[in-house]
């Protein structure tokens, strides 16, 4: 027999699995319970416009899903999309119990539990929640507060240096590193540059996680942010491989500065239903961000290497005294090769974080 918390677990890890692929829905998983307490059934949400998690673990699990328990890292949701609602699907095959992990914050496919427990279903909630929202963080923080979830990556020196005196910044992390970083990249729906970072070093800009090298089969957004239109045509992130939005001012918005407005940047990019995105250089832009209050989350590779002077890795955060820094929880600490690989979020006040619910909050799409 299965415990819900072990059950619960293994769903939270099936939701993992559609990271970077279901935008702009939540990731997902579920597990069905026979009456006995025996695993009859499992999903993952895979993939946008695809069938949830419940719909596939009642698929596998047929019959031997009457009078048992569904357990979801998610609140089913209750309203027809592209699919139908997920909790009326759990009533029809005569599940008894229904134990989530997180409410559905949305409110258009909010309610799944209240039509659950109208139709006489058991419903609990709050198993391993932290959990659950831990691995929905992009999706769940993007949908509260009406913009994308953003992660910070840099690669740095032990000193903080980005880029030697002379401007050649490759490779200062070791391969191990750089394949972290494709892994990285293929959990999110956008990556975001400036185009000094274009211009100086000409990035592609895509997930290439696998073994030959190849790219991936689902590419991310390419986001240049490119207040002028300075992006040559040559540049690689123009090339086929993936989507590609050169983000001018005069198309997002200028702000006090001149140049592109981050907040609307940001808020577009929401609109087109991205809900992660990853920051990825340089300096000035990760700097403009952090000073916006635009970054969720900083993912940094540490190389055991000095170079004394060059480029640093951030620049115009917004900080002039140290009374101001911007204070971090580390959240991970990791040797990747023969670097170090940390974690950390900024530290913000639950108060600082508004509940936004535009038109396209959306759940199933």
């Amino acid at each position: 027999m299965v415990t819900d918390d072990e059950a619960m677990g293994r769903a939270i890890a099936l939701a993992a699995r559609g990271l970077g692929t279901t935008s702009p829905n939540p990731v997902v998983g579920c597990l069905l319970l026979s009456a006995d307490g025996e695993v009859v059934g499992e999903g993952f949400h895979a993939y946008v416009g695809g069938p949830h998690a419940e719909i596939v673990a009642l698929a596998q699990a047929g019959e031997r899903a009457r009078g048992g328990t569904a357990i979801v890292t998610l609140e089913p949701c209750n309203h027809t999309g592209r699919t139908g609602p997920c909790a009326q699907a759990l009533i029809n095959a005569g599940i008894t119990r229904v134990v989530i992990a997180v409410d559905d914050p949305t409110p258009v496919a909010a309610g799944g539990a209240a039509t659950l427990r109208a139709s006489g279903v058991r419903v609990e909630t709050g198993v391993r929640r932290q959990e659950a929202e831990d691995g929905n963080v992009a999706w769940l923080t993007a949908v509260r507060r009406g913009r994308p979830y953003v992660t910070w990556k840099y690669a740095a020196t032990l000193d903080g240096r980005s880029a030697a005196a002379d401007g050649t910044s490759q490779w200062i992390t070791s391969p191990t590193s750089r394949s972290d970083v494709h892994r990285l990249r293929s959990t999110v729906d956008a990556i975001v540059a400036g185009v000094g970072t274009v211009i100086a070093d000409d990035p592609q800009l895509t997930v290439r996680d696998l073994r030959d090298g190849s790219l991936a089969i689902k590419q991310p957004w390419r986001v240049v942010v490119d207040s002028s239109g300075r992006t040559p045509a040559g540049a690689r992130v123009r090339d086929q491989a993936a989507p590609t939005w050169i983000a001018t001012a005069s198309e997002v918005g200028a702000g006090p500065d001149g140049r592109v407005d981050l907040d609307a940047l940001l808020n577009e990019l929401y609109l087109r239903g991205v809900r992660a995105v990853l920051l990825e250089g340089g300096p000035t832009l990760a700097g403009g961000f952090l000073a916006g209050g635009l970054v969720d989350k900083i993912v940094g590779y540490i190389a055991p290497k000095l170079l004394g002077a060059g480029q640093p890795s951030l620049v115009g955060a917004g900080v002039t005294t140290i009374a101001e820094a911007l204070e971090l929880d580390l959240t991970d600490i990791t040797q990747i090769g023969p670097d170090l690989r940390f974690t950390a979020s900024l530290r913000q006040k639950p108060s600082d974080l508004p509940t936004h619910h535009p038109k396209t909050d959306w759940k199933d799409s």
